[in-house]
């Protein structure tokens, strides 16, 4: 059965292009070091990236209310437009909510964005996380981890009354493993990540699962959290059932976590190339916010 697609004029029409309920922004953006400036502090965004500031942008337009006051922020490229967005909701609306990072990144936003900062220690219950994705199927399960941070960030969407993705055209495909081929990110612990390479090449049908490397830095990557990170790819058919994939490499030992996300999200917003914003919604829905030309 093949999700509805509706098309709508809401009042979100016009979030992401620049816009706050109808009036056009002039803000310095938080991302803008993502895509460079152009003179004058003006920015100038590519088709990408202008994307990702669209599916941001409607995403907290519709989802983040007043009386929203625990605040999950997650990580990626997509999320520095998410905080953009929630600073253009004003100083008085903002200064009475805590803002809960995924890790170092989006701890840094929140603090260069003047805005509170809490921890999960404290705030075990979120009113509402915001969060990028690698790659987002029809039935919004999704791969996360490229940043590595992908275990604090299912915690924080675990931790969430309403769990939200963003992100860019690219990552919304039928299938995971369509796009995003670097495989499914792994957090493990160090003593134990070569047995845990070894189940997966020889048990769980992932030949070239890897340790992940840095860049200009000698060895592996380091999670937040002290782990290594492997990634398994898997094939789309293998995929197509990702709930299974992600409880047979959860069930291994040393494994910490695995950024496959099932079940958890209730809407994921997509910024495309025309302007428009496609959200899929838990229910199988899909709605189609027009552009602001087309509007």
């Amino acid at each position: 059965m093949s999700p509805s697609t509706t098309y709508s004029k809401s009042s979100a029409t016009t979030a992401g292009r620049g816009y706050l309920n109808g009036s056009p922004l002039k803000s310095k953006s938080l991302a803008s070091g993502v895509d460079g400036k152009a003179a004058g502090g003006m920015e100038t965004l590519s088709l990408i990236e202008a994307s990702k500031r669209l599916a941001a942008y409607t995403a907290v337009d519709q989802h983040v209310k007043p009386e929203h006051r625990i605040i999950g922020i997650g990580s990626g490229s997509t999320v520095p437009y998410v905080v953009d967005r929630i600073v253009q909701q004003g100083v008085e609306l903002n200064a009475g909510r805590v803002f809960i990072p995924t890790g170092f990144q989006s701890r840094q936003l929140i603090v260069a964005a003047g805005l509170t900062l809490g921890d999960v220690d404290q705030y075990p219950t979120i009113d509402i996380t915001i969060d990028g994705a690698d790659e987002v199927d029809h039935n919004l399960n999704c791969v996360k981890g490229g940043g590595a941070c992908h275990l604090r960030e299912k915690v924080l969407a675990e931790a969430a009354h309403t769990f939200i993705l963003v992100a860019d055209y690219r990552k919304n495909v039928q299938f995971l493993g369509t796009n995003y081929l670097s495989g499914v990110p792994i957090e493990v612990v160090p003593f134990a990540y070569n047995k845990v390479l070894h189940n997966l090449h020889h048990s769980l049908g992932s030949p070239k699962a890897a340790l992940r490397m840095a860049i200009k830095k000698a060895g592996p990557v380091v999670s937040d959290n002290g782990n290594f990170i492997i990634d398994a790819p898997f094939t789309q058919e293998q995929l197509a059932d990702p709930y299974t994939v992600l409880a047979q490499i959860k069930m291994l030992t040393g494994v910490v976590e695995v950024g496959l996300f099932c079940k958890m999200a209730k809407a994921a917003y997509f910024g495309n190339e025309d302007g428009s914003v496609t959200v899929r919604w838990d229910d199988g829905r899909v709605e189609v916010v027009p552009s602001a030309t087309s509007a």
